[in-house]
């Protein structure tokens, strides 16, 4: 079975503790790290090893947790995609630490054309997001905002469709109307690369 390795990253101007404090606001109401514009993060509880949560129609538990410098989520849905991905926080020179996302995957059979065709274009586009969300909270600024090309807006708009559209079971029936009785008639009844440096 051959792995998926996925990496996003960027060096940021602020220590490790300034960067910390947003891998570990992931999830909550005062989350600086997940970018608004995708399905937010979601947790059973505060971020801890063991909890579950997910994002869209991606679900994982916490299998490793240092705060302030590495969380590893291990992927439980959808099925046929064991891996993980996590995010780390690491020093690198003076006032200056690296954010990255690393994404480890195993899809298994024909899951390799949903990876390549739909979740990797997803993922790409929300984790560089997120790395803006990562440099606006330590600078006030994104020198080189990601932009979405056509691919990417044309799966989200596919994504969201499908999210909204109720499925049979879920639909409200239509009432079928009685008709008024006459007096001729009866009543009847109806029949979901590499990063670069933040200034």
């Amino acid at each position: 079975m051959i792995a998926v390795l996925n990496v996003h990253e960027r060096s940021l101007p602020a220590p490790p503790e300034a960067v910390g404090a947003l891998l570990d606001s992931l999830g909550s109401e005062n989350d600086r790290l997940w970018p608004p514009d995708w399905p937010p993060v979601r947790f059973a509880g505060p971020l801890a090893v063991g909890v579950r949560g997910g994002h869209g129609p991606v679900r994982y538990v916490v299998s490793h947790y240092v705060p302030g410098r590495w969380v590893r989520f291990a992927f439980t849905g959808p099925k046929g995609f064991p891996g993980f991905h996590e995010f780390t926080v690491e020093p690198h020179g003076r006032d200056r630490t690296v954010l990255r996302n690393t994404l480890v995957l195993r899809p298994r059979g024909m899951r390799w054309l949903g990876w390549l065709l739909f979740f990797r274009p997803l993922h790409d586009a929300a984790f560089e997001n997120s790395l803006d969300c990562a440099e606006r909270a330590v600078t006030g600024r994104v020198t080189r905002p990601v932009r979405w090309g056509c691919y990417v807006r044309l799966l989200r708009a596919a994504a969201a469709r499908y999210a909204t559209t109720p499925t049979p079971s879920a639909q409200t029936p239509t009432p079928t109307p009685t008709p008024t009785p006459t007096p001729t008639s009866q009543n009847s009844a109806g029949a979901v690369l590499r990063g670069r440096n933040a200034p």
